[in-house]
Parts: C-alpha cells; sequence; structure tokens
C-alpha cells in the first residue's frame, strides 16, 4: 500500500506528469454515452415499478409490493452509503492511491438525492397510519405487545419521520460538501481544498457512522419491532460496503471498455479495489456469525424469535445462500492475486456479490412478510425499477464532468501507484 503525504509535497512535485495528464483528461467524460444510458434507464425504473404494482395488485397487494420496494430501496441506497464513507476514510487517512477512483465514488454517493425522493412511498404509507410495513404503527398490535408499547415513544411514526428528514439531510450534506470541494479543485487546482476535505472528514465520518447505524434500525429493524440487535446496523454497513466495492469494480470495468474512459485507473488500482471487496466480505461474514452465535447460545425468546422464521418454512436454505454464496465462494475465489488482478475474473466476483447483497436484504425484511420465500414480478419489478432509476441518477450526476479527480495534489502518487 502506499504512503501518506502532504498535499503540498505532492503538488510541488506534480509538473513532470502534466503533460501525460492533458492527454487523457479530454476523454474522462460520459460524453454522448450519458444520453445513451440515461433515457432507457428511466424508462426501464418506470417500467418495472409499473409491473410491480400490477403485479402485487393480483398477489399480495400493497403489503408485498412496500416489502419489495424497501428491499429494492436499501439494496441501491448501500451503495451510496458505502461510497460515501470510503471517500470520507481516503480524505482522513491522506490516501494517495485512490485518487483515480474516488471521483467515481463521489459521483455514487450523490445519488443520494434521488433517493431521497424515491424514500417518499415508505414514508407516506407510514404517515398515512398503513401497518403494512411496520406493525408498531398499528395501535392494537402495540396495545397487544408490551415489549413494542416501552418502544413506542421511538417507534412512531411522526418521530419516525423526522428522523428520515434527519438521516437524508446529513447525508445530502455529506456528499454535496464531498463532490462540490472536488469539482471546485478540478477547476481551481487549490491545495487547501484538499486539506479542508481532511479537516472536516472526521466529524462527517461521525455523523454518517450514528445516521446510517439508525437508519439500519428504523428502516428494517422496526419490521420486528419486538426484536433487538445492537449490532445490526453494523451488519446492514458491513453489507453496504461489500455492496458498494462490487459495484465500483464493475463500473470501473464496463467503462474501460469504451476506448480512453478512466485509463489511469490501472489493474493495480482494480487490485486495491478488489482486496477491499475480499476485506469486507469477511468482515460482512464476522458480523452475521457474532450476531448468530451470541443470540444462539443466549437462547433468550425475545432476541430468538427474528432467528427462528429464518431456519425454517425455506428459509433456512436461503441462510445457506448467504453463507455459502455471501462468504465461502468469494472468499477462495478473491483469495487468489489473478482473481483480484483479471478484469473478467473480477467482473464475475462482482456480479455475484451483487446477487448476494440483494438476496441478504432479502433475507433481513422478507420473513416478516412470508413465512416461506417470495420471489416473482413484484420483488424482480421493484428491483428493476429502483436499479434503473439507481442508474439514471447515477448518469445525472457524473453529467459531463470528469470522471477523475484532475487537480488532486495527491494525483501524481496515485498514477505512480503500484502494489508490493
Amino acid at each position: 500500500m502506499s504512503h501518506a503525504s502532504t498535499p503540498d509535497q505532492h503538488h510541488a512535485g506534480g509538473h513532470h506528469h502534466a503533460h501525460s495528464v492533458a492527454e487523457w483528461k479530454s476523454h474522462q467524460t460520459l460524453g454522448a454515452l450519458a444520453g445513451k444510458i440515461w433515457l432507457p434507464a428511466i424508462i426501464t425504473g418506470v417500467a418495472g415499478l409499473v409491473v410491480a404494482m400490477v403485479a402485487a395488485a393480483f398477489t399480495g397487494g400493497t403489503r408485498q409490493f412496500l416489502f419489495a420496494y424497501l428491499t429494492a430501496f436499501m439494496y441501491v441506497l448501500s451503495f451510496t452509503l458505502g461510497s460515501m464513507l470510503f471517500v470520507l476514510v481516503q480524505h482522513v487517512t491522506r490516501a494517495g492511491w485512490g485518487v483515480v477512483i474516488r471521483r467515481l465514488q463521489e459521483i455514487i454517493a450523490s445519488a443520494v438525492l434521488p433517493l431521497s425522493v424515491l424514500f417518499l412511498p415508505i414514508l407516506v404509507s407510514v404517515l398515512a397510519g398503513d401497518a403494512s410495513l411496520y406493525p408498531w404503527n398499528d395501535p392494537k398490535y402495540v396495545a397487544d405487545h408490551p415489549l413494542v408499547q416501552v418502544k413506542a415513544s421511538y417507534l412512531n411514526s411522526g418521530w419516525f419521520t423526522v428522523r428520515a428528514v434527519l438521516y437524508f439531510s446529513i447525508w445530502i450534506l455529506i456528499t454535496r460538501f464531498l463532490l462540490k470541494n472536488s469539482l471546485r479543485q478540478d477547476q481551481t487546482a487549490d491545495p487547501s481544498i484538499t486539506i479542508k476535505l481532511e479537516e472536516r472528514g472526521g466529524p462527517l465520518i461521525f455523523l454518517f457512522a450514528l445516521s446510517s447505524t439508525f437508519a439500519a434500525i428504523d428502516w428494517m429493524m422496526s419490521l420486528s419491532p419486538e426484536w433487538y440487535s445492537t449490532i445490526f446496523g453494523v451488519y446492514y454497513f458491513a453489507g453496504a460496503m461489500v455492496g458498494s466495492f462490487a459495484l465500483l469494480n464493475l463500473l470501473i470495468i464496463l467503462l474501460q471498455q469504451p476506448g480512453g474512459l478512466l485509463s489511469p485507473i490501472t489493474t493495480e488500482h482494480r487490485h486495491d479495489t478488489a482486496k477491499f471487496l475480499f476485506g469486507f466480505t469477511c468482515f460482512w461474514a464476522y458480523i452475521g456469525f457474532s450476531q448468530y452465535m451470541l443470540i444462539w447460545y443466549a437462547n433468550i425468546p425475545e432476541e430468538t424469535l427474528w432467528f427462528q422464521p429464518r431456519q425454517n418454512g425455506g428459509w433456512e436454505y436461503v441462510s445457506l445462500v448467504l453463507i455459502f454464496g455471501h462468504f465461502f465462494i468469494p472468499f477462495f475465489l478473491l483469495l487468489r492475486r489473478q482473481f483480484k488482478r483479471s478484469k473478467g475474473q473480477l467482473a464475475f466476483v462482482a456480479c455475484w456479490l451483487l446477487v448476494m447483497h440483494y438476496i441478504d436484504l432479502y433475507w433481513l425484511i422478507y420473513p416478516q412478510f412470508s413465512t416461506t420465500p417470495v420471489f416473482g414480478l413484484v420483488e424482480l419489478g421493484t428491483w428493476i425499477g429502483l436499479v434503473g432509476l439507481f442508474f439514471a441518477a447515477l448518469v445525472k450526476s457524473a453529467g459531463q464532468q470528469s470522471l477523475l479527480p484532475l487537480n488532486d495534489p495527491r494525483l501524481d502518487e496515485s498514477l505512480r501507484f503500484h502494489n508490493i
């Protein structure tokens, strides 16, 4: 891994790379490609959601649609959160190696703004007093469950809404701060911007950690309001990091196919992003096992009630798919240096983990809807719908901006980066 250094050292020593930078500088925007992706992505997204709504009318109704929508929403949201944190960490640690991959992550993170609008169906259903998703929204349910009564001051529609607005405000604030300053540096080449990003990064990571943890508790853990786990927020975060690195690796590989795009991102950089993918796959398994083991051996009814449906009615097979598909298979593949350095093999693992990440969220959310696994047009439609709209948001955010931070003081270090 490369060492940290001060922006001023690299700013001073960056002249000899000016020519090579100028050569690829003009090729680093999506250009005409943006127009080709944007409209089809929106049409696909809207069509997917319409198909899901129509299918839901014939099957599980509004309740099934909302469960499918929440699963797909938490899936696309995880990409923005994982990317957001990693950009902050790069600034705080003064990492030079990852400068060339940072803009892509800033763009992914900034899609959280349109996602805040896509959260409205969930918010509106809660405010309308609908208890399809969250049983705590039904006064009769609360009256019959003493454990939920204790949590009533936290789990109520008004306070739920206030918190949701607060989470999105924090995330939008963070992503705008990161992308705006990064783009300003493209224009001005001012090294003091880098120092500002480093200084503010620490407090922003703290805000991020609190907001993402409580969002996972509010939107997913409270589906089963009697249950509690102090590790749930970390579990969602671990999955989000796996998902965001899988997406990052896949986007880099796909964008490098049209000539010249992201050419400064080399095998060395992809090797490192694949190492992070490997690391967070292990971290996800560690957190998942920790949560399960502690609840299993304590054997307290309030805690085991969450795992019991996930070990019966067909859900036990989904649990096994996660153990092998989300951990063992990618673990042994990514353990090999060759898999981290080959575009084709890395793209395969990235796609594999993107599927597993969805199954993980499905496993977290869906047992509250059905005692047996259900997957049909409603689930597929909402997934296609939200992924389509998410990609449209990415393209819009990328716009005609450069996909690389052109004047970052550590760009020189990043271009020369080599794995040991």
